[in-house]
């Protein structure tokens, strides 16, 4: 025991505090949690838009950025982009590089967790096995965890908001659509890491419906964002992408209402098969087109609870995300929080 309470507060993980019990006997020392020993950067990557945060040890968000950046740039452009943000919020934070102890990044595509490395991604260009994980921990010394965006949004979600719960299925409705598993509060990947990818379920009734995975009939083709935007436009209107299509909906716009709704019902028709199949306690709902209100979450809704089985809705709940759109810098972070205080890392820190 005290060779390890030496180790940790060698690495200033843990410091002495004032705070003790009175025991009768032999006086004790407590210790605390030092949770601004070190510095965890996160990167959370989406097909259009970023957001880039640094953290202490304890998930707290000490600076960060948002800006729009398309994925389709290509590796290089984009993570050069990430590493001078990372050096940015370094400096707003006042911490020098050596303080960094990990680094998260999400993608928006089917990743490989074990090698960190995207496979076949269908909107990413040049990042089919570019070695994510290499570039950037080349460039700062320490170890770079990379996975998909839905599964560190569903890592934030859980740890910040609902870590009581057991069994949550997180659903990302964005420019595409994805989904993360919590399966006895721990993140479910799969073999490897494809658990999840509800967006490429294939619905029957629009197999006329082109995906941009390749083939037809794909959810995200009808309920995803970029496919609801270019119905928008189809109609005439001025839509580039999800974010313009919740514009509309707040704006009131009837058909943008009438395609959003119709979404959510695509959406909950495939979730009724998974909670029947699977029976979490929760369904968090996040990317851009939950912010459009009700309306995504009542098709939703209406489906599940209409074709689920009521022993499995008995005690469902829906709910939109809490995090918002820094569910992903969240769970980034907390990613790389959870590996580096694994006791299996901390013991291997102990040799070394």
């Amino acid at each position: 025991m005290s060779q390890r309470i030496d180790a940790l507060l060698h690495q200033r993980l843990i410091l002495p505090s004032e705070d003790t019990t009175p025991s009768g006997g032999r006086p004790a020392t407590a210790f605390s949690f030092h949770r601004e020993a070190r510095i965890v950067l996160a990167a959370d990557l989406g097909v259009t838009h970023a957001r880039i945060a640094a953290s202490d040890l304890g998930g707290a968000v000490l600076a960060e950025r948002a800006a729009d950046l398309r994925i389709d740039r290509g590796p290089v452009p984009t993570l050069s982009w990430v590493l001078d943000t990372f050096r940015e919020l370094l400096a707003e934070c006042g911490r020098p590089l050596s303080d960094v102890c990990g680094v998260g990044v999400g993608l928006p595509g089917p990743v490989d967790h074990a090698s960190g490395t995207a496979v076949s991604p269908p909107i990413m260009p040049g990042w089919d096995g570019f070695p994510v994980p290499g570039w950037l921990g080349e460039r700062l010394g320490v170890p770079v965890l990379v996975d998909n965006d839905v599964n560190i949004m569903t890592l934030g979600e859980h740890w910040a908001v609902h870590p009581e719960v057991e069994h949550l299925i997180f659903v990302k409705v964005g420019t595409g659509i994805g989904c993360g598993i919590i399966a006895g509060r721990r993140l479910h990947r799969g073999a490897r890491g494809a658990a999840g990818d509800i967006g490429h379920i294939r619905i029957p009734t629009i197999d006329q419906v082109q995906c941009r995975c390749g083939y037809v009939g794909c959810l995200e083709a009808v309920a995803g964002g970029a496919a609801l935007a270019a119905r928008l436009r189809d109609a005439g209107l001025d839509v580039a992408d999800g974010r313009d299509v919740v514009r509309l909906t707040k704006e009131g716009n009837s058909l943008a209402i009438r395609l959003v709704r119709q979404g959510g019902r695509e959406v909950g028709s495939a979730l009724a098969s998974i909670v029947n199949f699977f029976n979490p306690t929760l369904i968090v709902i996040g990317g851009d087109l939950v912010e459009a209100g009700d309306h995504l979450l009542a098709g939703v809704r209406e489906m599940v609870y209409g074709r689920s089985l009521p022993l499995a809705t008995q005690s469902l709940g829906i709910r939109a995300s809490e995090l918002g759109d820094r569910a992903g810098v969240t769970g980034a972070a907390v990613m790389v929080i959870e590996r580096i205080l694994d006791p299996e890392t901390v013991d291997r820190s102990f040799t070394t």
